[in-house]
């Protein structure tokens, strides 16, 4: 739970993000899609995202929340697809956060890298 939390407050996800993949799945190359769009697009983008993502980072960060337990991959009948969804640990741990998830500090984030990136020191 701890670590789920931190990695979430050092992500670019907003809870907007979260809320939507608890009604559907979503794909990082849908997440970029939504994004790149003109006029409306750019709005639906900062209320997903507190920073722009591509797609080749978005699927990074899925890889990541996947690993801690938060996304997991969603099934159809041909097997594993490229979008993912919340899982009831991700819900759990989102309801500590009522509005928007807070950012890390630079000590939280540097330490949450060291956690993905370095995870044996």
């Amino acid at each position: 739970m701890r670590r789920a939390s931190t990695a979430l407050r050092c992500l670019p996800f907003r809870q907007a993000f979260y809320q939507q993949l608890e009604s559907r799945a979503l794909s990082s190359n849908d997440l970029d899609r939504s994004e790149s769009g003109s006029g409306s697009g750019s709005t639906k983008a900062e209320q997903r995202c507190f920073s722009q993502v591509g797609p080749y980072q978005a699927e990074g960060h899925f890889i990541w929340l996947i690993q801690l337990g938060v996304l997991r991959r969603e099934v159809d009948g041909q097997g594993l697809t490229e979008r993912v969804r919340l899982t009831p640990l991700g819900r759990q741990v989102l309801l500590q956060w009522p509005g928007e998830i807070p950012r890390a500090n630079s000590g939280e984030r540097l330490w949450g890298w060291l956690q993905r990136h370095r995870p044996r020191l």
